[in-house]
């Protein structure tokens, strides 16, 4: 009877098994994956075998797989009859590339480097965390191989300190989904993070702030504090801590970049040496003197001992965001730009990136830095980080530079994900995940042989408004998975709907690691396009849900689960109001409101002449900006919001023909953290012959300054009068920067 039981319940759990759903949801996408019928079914005595040359990738897997024993490894170094999960090694000189296949008996990992071993384990893991039972395994092919040999991701360390097991709990999240590359932005005006043993006041003094709020702080005096004073907020790695976190990186493939910054924001490092600054008083400037050799001399011995820690072949040294102010007054500077020969400032700055290049390439390491190393000339051995959008990427390509982009614009996780007003606070910007995974990183402008110097893509998380792990963490994902595979997945075999399909199994993934990642909201947006050929206005709407069933009106009214289904975009004519929600199916009722007035309007297309310039660092779509017939987001860096920097906004519009105008609006963004301030005041006039206008129409600004978080706000005026010309002036008073989203006329 013992036996008849027994059997009895081995027959059912196959069958459990063979009903049991399974997922083969991976993020990157491999470059290839063949499902075949039947499962592989794991329990605790599974034994790992493995090719002594992947003895480490095996531990790993028997570490980190909840389902293996520990010391199950076995040395092996080809596959036999016996069930179990063999890491084999193949000759190959792609050494990232792996084989994944799994059949009812045994699972293979086949690669011919170590990198290639440990990524085909994380697959292998990452299925395990996909399946509803983690003891099935779907039986399939994989063969895959990344795009792009630089995957990273950087973590600001600086202005909010994160413990060495936070970054650990990064690091194992990199490496599930293939990324190679932890930038540590391990120095910066809010705090120095690493211990330096020759200057220990960096970590004693530079290492802590009076502050825990960074904008408190950066509002005040920005003081720095002491190591064990009551109120002191801060920290930082010691040596060891920093060596054990290159470890544990390099054991899971992932190799750590150290950011030591200079000549700018380098204001903690004058606090503790105010020699080193211009003025020779601490808190005066926030860029080192150049002039000083003491300067490179301390420096030089800082990056001895970072070398020493970190044994990446690159050496950040930042280079970013350098004013040059306190140089063009310092008689030390001065001196150096004339017996070196210099031009200007600019110069000045190239000449420290080139003497820092000198010292690192001397020591066999390679230095990296952020697009302004270019100002002034870049040094022969520099690899370029391109943040401020693609321009300098594309410059230095074109020169013969190694390039990793890392665009605002699409790597940037400080930005919002979704409406600010849902979100916690944020530096700005809007960032939804489906841009972060529209990014191609090779761009267009670059011929064959200049794109070969894209080396890959980096994404960015500046953490002033990031205080918690678990505020990273919601920050970071799912973007990051997004990022992983436009680093990992050539851009030809990318696909949006295939990634959404993938990543609602990768929810799993992430609860079952305990990830405070962000969770698709019910609002939704809605945009209108333009067409001048149909003289309408195409609408979207836009959703985070999966499948979502969205009811919409074009009414005004308010859509209610019996209202129309959006299905695809459609045209609306002349003006009306757009509304939508989506259909919450766990209540039958209907989510958030969604509105907008479509802008198909009398300017658009009309002629734009400004009497003072846009910015050229937002120029957005140039002249067509302000009367495309599409309104900007949450964003001023999305294209639709044109700048003005310092100056007013001074704009005519010459409309097709002379038209009855009953109603001209502009809306302005503000967001003090960037210096996006509203105009004091708006004034609208208009003309019939384009050289006699009227009176001007003033709208006051109604948003105080004081407030920091995001404001947008139409200024609108009732005009009544036949015109062909409208002039639009928008006084900026804080010269700041102004924003200004579509003009429209009614």
């Amino acid at each position: 009877m013992k036996k008849m039981l027994v059997c009895v319940s081995f027959i059912a759990f196959q069958y459990a098994v063979a009903q049991s759903p399974v997922y083969t949801g991976i993020v990157p996408a491999p470059a290839s994956l063949e499902v075949a019928e039947g499962v592989f079914v794991l329990s605790k005595t599974t034994p790992v075998f493995s090719d002594p040359a992947f003895t480490e990738a095996a531990e790993l897997y028997v570490q980190s797989s909840s389902l293996a024993e520990p010391k199950t490894y076995r040395a092996r170094s080809t596959a036999s009859t016996t069930k179990g999960i063999y890491f084999l090694k193949q000759a190959g000189n792609n050494k990232e590339a792996y084989r994944l296949l799994v059949s009812p008996s045994v699972v293979q990992i086949i690669a011919s480097g170590k990198s290639g071993a440990i990524h085909g384990m994380e697959t292998l893991l990452q299925l395990q965390l996909l399946q509803p039972d983690r003891k099935t395994l779907p039986c399939l092919k994989i063969a895959d191989t990344p795009a792009f040999a630089y995957r990273g991701l950087m973590l600001d360390v600086s202005r909010h300190f994160y413990s060495a097991g936070t970054v650990e709990k990064i690091i194992d999240m990199m490496a599930l989904y293939k990324l190679n590359m932890l930038h540590l932005h391990l120095t910066d005006a809010a705090g120095w993070r690493i211990e330096i043993k020759q200057y220990p006041g960096l970590t004693h003094t530079a290492a802590w702030r009076t502050e825990q709020n960074w904008k408190d702080w950066w509002n005040g005096n920005r003081h720095y504090a002491t190591e064990g004073a009551p109120g002191a907020y801060g920290g930082y790695y010691t040596q060891e801590e920093a060596k054990q976190l290159v470890k544990y990186a390099a054991e899971r493939n992932i190799n750590i970049i150290p950011e030591i910054e200079m000549p700018g924001h380098s204001e903690e490092v004058m606090a503790v040496f105010p020699q080193l600054a211009c003025s020779g008083k601490p808190y005066t400037q926030g860029e080192l003197c150049l002039g000083n050799d003491s300067t490179f001399i301390v420096f030089q011995n800082i990056l001895l001992e970072i070398m020493n820690i970190f044994p990446s072949s690159y050496i950040h040294i930042g280079g970013d965001e350098a004013g040059k102010a306190a140089w063009k007054k310092c008689p030390k500077c001065q001196a150096r730009i004339r017996a070196e020969h210099l031009a200007d400032e600019h110069e000045l700055q190239s000449y420290g990136i080139r003497r820092m290049e000198k010292f690192l390439s001397a020591h066999g390491r390679h230095l990296l830095g952020w697009d302004e190393i270019l100002e002034g000339g870049l040094a022969p051995g520099a690899t370029v980080m391109s943040w401020r959008g693609e321009s300098g990427g594309i410059k230095a390509a074109k020169a013969g530079h190694d390039v990793i982009m890392s665009p605002g614009g699409y790597c940037y996780f400080d930005a919002y994900q979704a409406n600010p007003i849902t979100q916690p606070e944020a530096i700005g910007g809007f960032l939804p995940l489906s841009k972060v995974y529209s990014y191609n990183p090779v761009p267009g402008a670059l011929n064959h042989s200049e794109a070969k110097h894209i080396l890959g893509v980096q994404a960015n998380v500046w953490a002033e408004y990031i205080p918690t792990s678990e505020h990273l963490e919601y920050m970071i994902f799912p973007r990051l998975l997004a990022l992983a595979e436009t680093g990992w997945t050539k851009n030809e075999n990318k696909s949006w709907k295939s990634f959404e399909d993938r990543l609602q199994q990768q929810y799993l993934l992430l609860q079952r690691r305990n990830i405070n990642y962000y969770r698709p909201v019910a609002d939704l947006e809605i945009k209108a396009i333009a067409d001048t050929d149909q003289h309408s206005s195409l609408v979207r709407i836009i959703s985070e849900q999966y499948n979502p069933d969205i009811r919409y009106t074009t009414d005004g009214s308010t859509p209610a689960t019996g209202s129309a289904r959006y299905t695809a975009p459609f045209y609306v004519k002349d003006t009306a109001t757009v509304k939508a929600a989506l259909v919450l199916p766990q209540h039958d009722k209907t989510g958030p409101v969604a509105s907008l007035t479509t802008s198909y309007h009398k300017a658009v297309g009309a002629k734009v002449v400004y009497n003072q310039p846009y910015s050229r660092s937002y120029p957005a779509q140039k002249e067509y900006t302000l009367v495309n017939g599409e309104k900007g987001s949450f964003s001023y860096g999305d294209g639709q919001w044109q700048g003005f920097d310092s100056g007013d906004m001074d704009v005519t519009i010459e409309l097709k023909t002379l038209s009855e105008i009953n109603n001209i609006s502009v809306s302005f963004m503000q967001l003090t953290g960037p210096g996006v301030f509203m105009p004091g005041y708006v004034e609208f006039s208009w003309s019939a012959d384009g050289k006699t206008f009227s009176k001007p129409v003033s709208v006051s600004n109604s948003v105080p300054s004081t407030i920091s978080t995001l404001v947008i706000k139409p200024f609108a005026a009732a005009i009544g009068a036949k015109a062909k010309y409208i002039r639009v002036f928008a006084r900026n008073d804080k010269k700041g920067f102004l924003f200004a989203d579509e003009i429209m006329v009614f």
